[in-house]
């Protein structure tokens, strides 16, 4: 089921997966290239409403309005906030997530909405090639429990990089940013898929 949002941003739009009984909503937005299609995104959809936790994929507004390079970092945040509204409104404790520039928001907002965790897919902790140029200040200040999942060839960040905090990390082994892994790995796509869907639905079950 879809939902238009309106933010002041602009239209945003939630699909939702819903749960029976849910305990959980786990709110996921796409990143920067990309939209609610993304393997990690889907697969998460697709497997966590049978381990009660509703997933409400989300859509920005410069996505729903078509355009292909997202705004600034502050826009990002304005949209998300908007939303924030209709994704607790079904009750249950939310989640902030996202992949890629969508993680980077649920970090940065965190605090200020309440959230009850953060689910941080492909974190970019930094740009490619440029290591010096941490995020890792974002990552760190949600002061709510964390989970990175984090593909082991991401050039935004390979999992060894990744500074010592207060949050839990799993790795996709041979992965890149968008979790793909090539065809010479030990894993196959759907194993890969499977790390982060069984990772997710454990630590979504130890927060209660």
């Amino acid at each position: 089921m879809a939902e238009t949002v309106e933010t002041d941003a602009g239209p945003a739009r939630i699909t939702w997966h819903r749960a029976d009984s849910a305990r959980l909503v786990l709110a996921v937005s796409h990143g920067a290239g990309g939209g609610i299609e993304a393997r990690d995104l889907q697969a998460l959809a697709r497997t966590l409403p049978g381990h009660g936790v509703t997933v409400a994929l989300v859509e920005q507004p410069w996505r729903v309005a078509g355009k292909k390079v997202a705004p600034a970092p502050k826009t990002l945040d304005t949209g998300w906030r908007g939303l924030w509204p209709a994704l607790t409104a079904p009750g249950p404790p939310v989640v902030s997530g996202g992949r890629s520039a969508g993680a980077r928001v649920a970090c940065r907002t965190a605090a200020e909405l309440g959230a009850h965790a953060v689910l941080a897919l492909g974190f970019p902790l930094h740009p490619p090639g440029r290591p010096e140029k941490s995020r890792a200040e974002e990552l760190l200040a949600p002061g709510v429990p964390t989970l990175v999942v984090q593909g082991g060839n991401d050039p935004f960040g390979r999992p060894v990089e990744f500074p010592e905090g207060d949050y839990d990390l799993i790795e996709v082994p041979y992965a890149d940013h968008g979790f793909a892994v090539p065809k010479r790995a030990d894993i196959t796509q759907e194993q890969a898929l499977g790390i982060i869907t069984e990772g997710v639905a454990q630590w979504a079950a130890s927060l209660g």
